[in-house]
């Protein structure tokens, strides 16, 4: 027997025109770097995004050509996803703090034919010019090109048409080893995360939002926000600078209910806010991501009555894998017991399955304890099947679970609790020591303002943990402050052999702590005991 419902393939056209339609008079604003302002609406992106699709055929772009963007956070940015889909193009999202090495290589690799770009990175677009062999055609957002471009038709026409399983979205990891790899994301598995997210427990969204994402839209899809966003029609207020002083500027002026960043944007946040007297009354959700974020954060955010959704994904998972989603007994906990659930990285929405495996034996299924510790595994309809031309799956097993790289517990009732990376974690005497929840631990130190806990060969226990530690400006704490301050947190054991005072710790492209560059640079260090 057939199916009665209607044919209704699930690709992100749709989204735009639903924004248009029925959210068509939603602001859309912008804060460029030079201080200037720009306000569009959801159906003056979705003209503009029809003008784009039409540019692009001009330029002879055909279904299945990548279009690459190298921009921050901006309404032209926004019409370039749906412009670039709208063409039955795939959109690539390249991240500007890679090194030249790794940029040379995936726009080669992805066969980019088109690059839009922001004249803040016009001197790097001429630096790789040469060594990009694919690229056909460059447009610049500003000084009016990308508008003289665009302008020159009159978006009198329709999207390109084809199956929900096409690609839309190419995104690379960061390629802390080895050449960087393309996650391609699909019409379907895209459209299901974006009406995912706009759950309670992940985005919250609807007509009244008002979000200020401060995660790139270069980066791991801008966590879905302008695929969600347009789903429910909410006012985007972007800015093309993450300076702290201005995003709250921005937040308090235009009534800002959400936004979106990796802890160290918040960290700086906190910071302006306490030099300044600075508040923001109107937010009400904030989505954390990136890496963990330490107790005091979440303690501060929730006391403003601020909903936290403390999130975990990876550009392999489009990214959504789980959020800070409130306890059914929520209402009848303590304040230190919600921060404890909230402290974890939540639950998996609908769509989504998790599981621990041995680190030793991966035929191992782990127990959902809350105490034993492996490594995560995840699977779904936006969860990565193959890198874009890989021969193999990544998700080798044959049912599909791919390896997140990640250590994590996972409790009865199904919350996730990262405790390291799989190359991150330290043993110790046959034990783990999670490097996690000792820079969490050291951060929550009011005279530390960043840390990161690597391990150093041992004789004895294979490795002991040291703590490199960046003090906040104008504080004078020391290795045994820091050390009291940790006793009372984490298990004796635990403890660091030694406490290194640096200037800076070394990030990688997407604002994580490089603990690879780390390690190198300390690679000749020597223990005291050892």
């Amino acid at each position: 027997m057939l199916g009665a419902m209607q044919d209704f393939d699930l690709r992100v056209t749709h989204l735009i025109d639903h924004a248009a339609r029925e959210h068509g008079g939603r602001e859309i604003v912008t804060r460029w770097a030079d201080g200037s302002e720009t306000r569009t609406t959801w159906a003056g992106v979705r003209h503009d995004a029809l003008k784009m699709t039409q540019a692009l055929r001009r330029l002879g772009v055909q279904q299945g050509d990548r279009i690459a963007t190298l921009a921050m956070n901006h309404s032209r940015h926004l019409v370039s996803w749906y412009g670039a889909v709208g063409v039955g193009g795939v959109l690539h999202t390249i991240n500007p703090r890679l090194f030249d090495d790794q940029l040379e290589y995936i726009a080669n690799h992805a066969e980019d034919q088109v690059l839009l770009y922001d004249r803040a990175f016009a001197p790097l677009v001429e630096r790789m010019k040469p060594k990009w062999t694919t690229i056909r055609h460059y447009i610049c957002y500003d000084d009016g090109q990308f508008e003289d471009w665009i302008g020159a038709e009159d978006g009198n026409t329709t999207w390109a048409w084809g199956d929900e399983r096409d690609p839309c979205m190419l995104c690379y990891t960061s390629g802390t080893t080895g050449n960087p790899k393309g996650v391609i994301y699909e019409h379907r598995s895209t459209m299901l995360h974006a009406m995912t997210g706009l759950q309670p427990a992940i985005f919250d969204f609807d007509a009244r939002s008002v979000m200020l994402p401060v995660v790139p839209m270069f980066h791991a899809a801008s966590w879905g926000l302008p695929w969600s966003g347009a789903a429910a029609g909410i006012k985007f207020v972007f800015s093309a600078v993450n300076d702290p002083a201005v995003l709250c500027e921005l937040m308090n002026r235009e009534k800002v209910t959400h936004s979106a960043g990796v802890p160290t944007v918040w960290l700086a946040t906190f910071q302006h806010m306490d030099a300044t007297g600075t508040t923001l009354p109107t937010l009400r959700h904030a989505i954390i991501g990136g890496s963990a974020a330490p107790r005091f954060m979440l303690e501060r955010l929730m006391k403003a009555g601020v909903n936290v959704a403390h999130a975990w994904g990876m550009t392999e998972t489009s990214p959504i894998g789980t959020t800070g989603a409130k306890s059914w007994d929520w209402d009848d906990l303590t304040f230190e017991q919600q921060v404890d659930i909230k402290q974890m990285q939540g639950r998996v929405p609908f769509g989504v399955e998790l599981r621990t495996v041995d680190l030793g034996d991966p035929s191992i299924v782990l127990p959902r304890d809350g105490k034993t510790s492996g490594a995560l595994q995840v699977r779904g309809p936006w969860i990565i099947k193959r890198y874009f031309k890989a021969e193999s799956d990544a998700a080798a097993s044959p049912d599909q679970w791919f390896d997140t790289g990640d250590v994590a517990i996972l409790h009865p009732d199904g919350t996730l609790q990262l405790t390291d990376r799989t190359k991150d974690v330290i043993k110790s005497g046959g034990e783990w020591i999670s490097s996690v929840e000792l820079e969490n631990a050291a951060v929550g130190h009011p005279g530390v303002a960043e840390a990161a806990a690597i391990g150093i060969y041992h004789p004895k226990w294979d490795e002991r943990p040291i703590l490199v530690v960046v003090r906040k400006a104008g504080a004078e704490v020391t290795a045994q402050e820091i050390k009291d301050h940790l006793a009372r947190h984490v298990a004796k054991w635990w403890l660091p052999d030694a406490i290194e005072f640096v200037d800076a710790i070394p990030h990688g492209a997407t604002g994580k702590i490089s603990k690879k560059d780390l390690r190198d640079q300390f690679r000749d260090y020597k223990l005291e005991d050892a």
